[in-house]
């Protein structure tokens, strides 16, 4: 099976950036989708950007639209940041069918996760 790891994360002032970075290991998938997501205390997990390994199909959560975005491969710049983005953030990833070419931001498609990042804003 496949195992991330993430790096990145911190603390922030308002409007300041950040960068996660996520690294797989272990079992390479022909076609997978990869996420991110996040979850604040009280507040469900959510999906926040997903982009399918062959590289098409990049997916934005409407609240993240404009200011986050995928850089250097699966790694995620997050832009402007306001105090709503605070909470921990993890990547994810599950083996696509080929016929998938938008990968979806639903938590419980993803199989695999990392551990989490702390975002603090």
């Amino acid at each position: 099976h496949v195992q991330l790891v993430e790096s990145g994360g911190g603390s922030v002032q308002v409007g300041g950036s950040l960068s996660l970075s996520c690294v797989a290991s272990g079992e390479e998938y022909a076609n997978w989708c990869m996420g991110w997501f996040r979850q604040a205390p009280g507040k469900k997990r959510e999906g926040v950007a997903a982009v399918h390994t062959r590289g098409g199909g990049k997916v934005y959560a409407d609240s993240v639209k404009g200011r986050f975005t995928f850089s250097q491969g699966y790694n995620l710049q997050m832009n402007g940041l306001n105090p709503d983005d605070a909470a921990t953030y993890y990547c994810a990833a599950f083996s696509a069918p080929l016929s998938v070419t938008r990968c979806p931001l639903t938590p419980g498609d993803y199989v695999a996760w990392g551990q989490g990042n702390q975002v603090t804003v």
